[in-house]
């Protein structure tokens, strides 16, 4: 069997476990193909459907993810609207620089940018040959950003878009193996994580990176950055939660406790909060909130046990989304009822 037929053959259990929630979305993915270059349909349930991702776009709260859904909120959450975009494809994940200049990725590996707060968008990139999904975009500054995605996908654009190239060869990756998550940590450099554990790191706004050596061979689905100069976390399958403070020079593994013991859901998706704190959430309905910088975490376990494969801060507490849609919570993740 080839490295590549490897990749191949682990695809649903690696990677593609972020973004469609442990392989809920596998079926979709194959349903919509017929539907590349259709809008979006507007739907009164989209807030109810499976949701990938958050992001602000100023005071706006934007989430994406299945058919192309996209949904805006302008009063913290109590209520959404869909906006125009053209594609029904799965959306992974959504990034803003400022409250109206925004990306967005999903499969075939296309990207689709919005100039106007997230209301309309047109797609920039499209790669149908690939037949492997974008799982994360993230931007410098309105003109240099990155995508990363399945079978070791790394795209650079520095004219916010308009050409879009593939710099896959920049990392050390002889095997492929899929790139889940990229971000920036604070005053360090950029950051990726992925399939067996691999870890990638660039001091230079990504034109050099060098592969980095972590304590876990599993899967990582998300990276984080923390107030902390050269403060990383990464986290992946069966609760596995690593932290670095010297921009993954070393990591120490962070216990994670339930009342039952260890956790062993696998974590998605997380957020830096505007007071410094950091929450991470996962399957089973799991929120993870540190108020030291990530060094420790409390555990909630929603009732509902519903997989999150996002979260966002909110003015009063957090944004959850993921299977069965977006959920409103306090700040350590319980429902929250908010009026409109």
């Amino acid at each position: 069997m080839t490295a590549r037929s490897k990749v191949r053959g682990s695809h649903a259990a690696s990677s593609l476990v972020k973004v469609m929630l442990l392989g809920i979305a596998l079926a979709m993915w194959a349903g919509s193909l017929e539907a590349q270059e259709e809008m979006a349909v507007a739907s009164p349930r989209a807030s109810h459907s499976l949701l990938i991702d958050a992001a602000h776009a100023g005071d706006r709260l934007v989430v994406v993810g299945e058919r192309g859904h996209v949904l805006l909120s302008d009063d913290q959450g109590a209520t959404w609207t869909q906006a125009h975009v053209p594609t029904r494809q799965l959306l992974t994940a959504v990034y803003f620089v400022d409250s109206q200049h925004g990306w967005a990725v999903g499969h075939d590996a296309q990207i689709l940018a919005t100039r106007d707060g997230g209301a309309t968008w047109n797609k920039q990139f499209e790669d149908l040959a690939r037949e492997a999904p974008l799982l994360d975009v993230h931007f410098l500054d309105g003109q240099h950003g990155f995508a990363v995605g399945a079978y070791g996908a790394l795209l650079e654009t520095r004219d916010g878009g308009q050409r879009w190239q593939d710099v896959s060869e920049r990392l050390d990756n002889p095997d492929q193996l899929h790139l889940n998550a990229i971000t920036a940590i604070k005053d360090r450099g950029l950051f990726i994580v992925g399939e067996q554990g691999s870890l990638y790191r660039s001091s230079d706004g990504g034109q050099q990176w060098s592969r980095v050596e972590g304590p876990y061979e599993g899967s990582l689905f998300g990276v984080l950055g923390t107030a902390t100069p050269g403060t990383v976390l990464a986290y992946g399958l069966r609760g596995n939660l690593l932290r670095s403070t010297d921009f993954g020079d070393s990591w120490q593994t962070v216990q994670l406790q339930t009342a039952r013991g260890p956790l062993a859901f696998g974590l998605a998706g997380g957020a830096l909060l505007a007071d410094g704190s950091v929450v991470i959430v996962g399957n089973g309905g799991s929120v993870l909130r540190s108020l030291d910088d990530g060094e420790h975490f409390s555990v909630f376990n929603r009732p509902d046990r519903l997989a999150l494969s996002a979260v966002a801060g909110r003015t009063n507490g957090l944004l959850l989304v993921g299977q069965g849609g977006i959920r409103l919570a306090t700040a350590e993740g319980a429902d929250q009822e908010v009026q409109p």
